[in-house]
């Protein structure tokens, strides 16, 4: 049987935006958001964010910044329900970064992909540990 872990969550964003928006609390929105999308068990979810220091975009204008997403997850999901989940990631984004989208030109990006599971062995104790703090 496939087991449905992960999913796993690369935030990559331009160094330009470390002063504008909270990166550890996107990161928590992206978790709770995960957390209440029945595709994704919570103990596999895993969220970071990598700031990108050298980057050129469109006309060239340092200004311009960019948050690119990428969801990496098992595979075994029906389509639908990847586009779901997608979609809602998505939106929590696009909630977050809105009112600074007002004042400065940013462009994000969300991608979800499929692991093949047999390349792709898991182990660790999170699990185990789940409500040992409680």
């Amino acid at each position: 049987m496939l087991t449905k872990t992960m999913p796993h969550f690369q935030i990559d964003y331009s160094a330009n935006l470390e002063d504008l928006l909270d990166m550890a609390a996107l990161c928590e929105e992206i978790r709770a958001t995960a957390a209440g999308i029945a595709a994704f068990p919570m103990p596999g979810i895993r969220v970071r964010a990598t700031r990108v220091d050298h980057f050129a975009m469109a006309d060239g204008d340092p200004r311009h910044g960019f948050i690119d997403m990428s969801i990496r997850l098992r595979e075994g999901r029906p389509e639908a329900v990847k586009q779901a989940a997608t979609a809602a990631i998505f939106a929590a984004l696009e909630a977050f970064v809105a009112p600074v989208m007002q004042t400065r030109s940013i462009a994000i990006s969300v991608e979800m992909r499929d692991i093949n599971a047999a390349l792709s062995p898991k182990g660790g104790s999170v699990r185990s540990h789940l409500g040992a703090q409680e």
